[in-house]
């Protein structure tokens, strides 16, 4: 399965998705993806290769020992990683295929915030609402 960032100048490979995949609401996964959540997924080192653009990446250390992976071009987070652990955590909505996997859990939750949780009562449309 591949994954790339927004602008295509990195991309990689993962065999399989090692872990579930989770959506994170952590602060520093907010704020990183500025979105409500960032939804991930550990990937065993061996099951991860760079493809292209590997030095076109920049690393920011977000919490002491984990390193987020972003394209220096387009600022896509790719993967976050602590490199004393054997995964690397995918950010899974960088693949370019359906990994065929329904998300297992929603985990710190604590971190929400009132304006961005998504009320049951709030209009969805396909695409543009109607009025545009």
């Amino acid at each position: 399965m591949k994954g790339s960032c927004l602008c295509g100048a990195v991309e990689y490979e993962i065999e399989q998705l090692d872990m579930p995949i989770v959506h994170c609401h952590c602060n520093t996964c907010r704020k990183a993806h500025a979105a409500m959540f960032a939804s991930t997924a550990g990937v065993m080192r061996e099951h991860f290769r760079w493809l292209r653009g590997e030095e076109k990446l920049t690393a920011f250390e977000s919490s002491p020992g984990k390193l987020r992976h972003f394209c220096s071009i387009c600022g896509s987070h790719l993967v976050a990683e602590r490199p004393t652990q054997p995964h690397v955590i995918v950010r899974v909505a960088t693949l370019d295929e359906d990994p065929n996997r329904k998300p297992a859990m929603h985990i710190w939750c604590s971190h929400d915030v009132s304006w961005l949780q998504d009320k049951q009562d709030t209009p969805s449309y396909e695409e543009w609402q109607p009025s545009r």
